[in-house]
């Protein structure tokens, strides 16, 4: 398989693309085809543990890396998960579904695909001979950035440094950030909001001088955002796997289509979804939320991306975004790979904060997507009425994927003539990482200290507290640097000495 860049450019292997993390054009990789799963390998897959069905799936892409490697990588990579399965569906009884992508070492999706880029981007710059240490930059709105810390922590060969706003994740997930052990590792507060720190990133990784002046220092950037196609396509295998549970469960029977609901900020979690339904998987709609920073729903619903507008802070605070980098390679696929249009397109957000898709472009996505938002106060009135009625409480971010859900199946089921297929929510985060926020959902308490509120939701829920944030309750804060975007560089060479 080989990958190509959303704004053109020569294909690469799938060792390139994950070692590079972006195209030098500035653009994102791309699959150069989608790969089919066959019937005889959704029925295989039926059969396998999570460690197995991702191996059938990311050998379709990964396909210059070894077969035996990649397995043996993965295994390890899942064996971190509590409880054995990195992925648990549950069965609601409102008849929707949970798929539950907390378990990891972080507590939150990112595990999924960061427990596993270690290995593709060291065994990448091994297959390609590459001898310099690798320089891993991360913009983070509050999850990715404990989840890509942990799983390069002490990695040889490997520096990262992540970035994020100083006032735009929870305390839990600050805390995650900056009591992080290890030797290869930095962690620095951004005055401003996510898109600053994306942005920043995204700058120096698309400037020649910025990577001459690293490679010169021995250094070869990378990156372990979404926009790294090593962080996305392990993404795709929860909606098979999910998919396979059901089937499993005779909750459906092969071939039937299911909805997925997903919380969306950077538009990584849900490609995932759409990438999977390019390979096959039989998905109905999948329902894009978004909290009351809604740029992409207005985007589904008008085909105008407005970017330059006010960014507010959200109880939900890892989709307080707005330039999501992966709706590129969305954009890209409903222009028939455009490449051109594409850069244009991108050009256009850069300068001007907007740009606009066609008449027919809009027409397949309103095929394939449903668009909602919602805000604080309807997502607060979401997790109580659902842990009154069923008794299960959910994180911030998944409550406003609930919120939006409901809506959609409320509008599904008012419409006689239109196909009614189960919907999965995605999980995004244990409500341990935003407890404050979570336990006054639930009771109308506040609380100010985290971990206080950890023990009170305990308390009320009985809901397993993960170890792995239990540990860092009396740990000091190792990073405290704050400084603005136009900073950033600076703080990377200060890091790298």
């Amino acid at each position: 398989m080989k990958f190509i860049s959303t704004r053109g450019g020569d294909a690469v292997t799938g060792a390139q693309a994950v070692v590079q993390g972006i195209a030098e054009n500035g653009g994102l990789y791309v699959p150069e085809v989608f790969p089919s799963v066959t019937e005889e390998e959704m029925e295989a897959l039926l059969g396998m543990d999570y460690a197995e069905r991702a191996a059938l799936l990311l050998l379709k892409y990964f396909d210059d890396y070894g077969e035996e490697g990649l397995k043996e990588a993965l295994k390890e990579a899942y064996a971190q998960f509590e409880g054995g399965d990195p992925a648990p569906l549950l069965r609601m009884d409102n008849g929707m579904y949970m798929l539950e992508l907390f378990h990891g070492p972080t507590c939150a999706f990112k595990d999924i695909a960061l427990t596993v880029l270690p290995y593709l981007l060291r065994t990448g710059c091994d297959m390609l001979g590459i001898k310099e240490e690798i320089l891993i930059l991360t913009a983070t709105s509050g999850d990715t950035g404990k989840a890509a810390l942990e799983g390069f922590r002490d990695k040889a060969g490997v520096k990262i440094a992540v970035f994020y706003p100083e006032d735009g994740v929870s305390k839990m997930q600050k805390l995650q950030m900056c009591t992080t052990d290890g030797e290869n590792v930095d962690v620095v507060a951004v005055r401003g909001n996510f898109d600053d720190c994306q942005t920043a990133v995204k700058k120096i990784m698309n400037s020649e001088t910025c990577r001459a002046e690293l490679k010169e220092k021995g250094y070869l950037l990378s990156s372990a955002n979404s926009i790294n196609i090593g962080r996305l396509l392990p993404q795709i295998v929860y909606y098979f796997s999910a998919y396979c549970d059901l089937v499993n469960a005779e909750q459906i029977k092969m071939g039937e289509k299911v909805n997925f609901a997903v919380p969306t900020g950077n538009f990584g979690n849900i490609l995932a979804g759409y990438y999977a339904k390019r390979m096959g998987l039989p998905v109905g709609t999948l329902v894009c939320a978004s909290n009351k920073n809604c740029v992409l729903t207005d985007f589904f619903k008008t085909g105008n991306y407005v970017a330059k507008r006010p960014l507010f802070r959200t109880m939900s605070p890892s989709m307080d975004i707005l330039v999501s980098s992966n709706l590129e390679r969305l954009i890209f696929e409903l222009s028939g790979r455009d490449a051109a249009l594409t850069a244009e397109r991108m050009r256009s957000l850069a300068e001007t904060g907007k740009y606009s898709v066609r008449a027919e472009e809009m027409k397949e996505l309103r095929t394939l997507f449903y668009a909602g938002c919602t805000n604080d106060a309807d997502t607060v009135e979401c997790m109580y009425d659902f842990f009154m009625d069923y008794g299960y409480p959910m994180d911030t971010h998944t409550g406003v994927a609930m919120s939006v859900a409901q809506r959609f199946e409320a509008m599904v089921e008012e419409d006689k003539d239109a196909e009614k297929f189960p919907t999965v929510v995605i999980s995004t985060a244990s409500p341990y990482k935003f407890p404050q926020d979570v336990l006054y959902a639930l009771t109308g308490n506040d609380v100010k200290d985290s971990f206080k509120g950890v023990k009170r939701i305990h308390l009320l829920t009985a809901m397993k507290v993960p170890e792995s944030l239990k540990s860092i309750r009396y740990k000091p804060p190792r990073f405290k640097t704050v400084v603005s975007a136009d900073k950033i560089y600076d703080e990377v060479k200060k890091f790298l000495g």
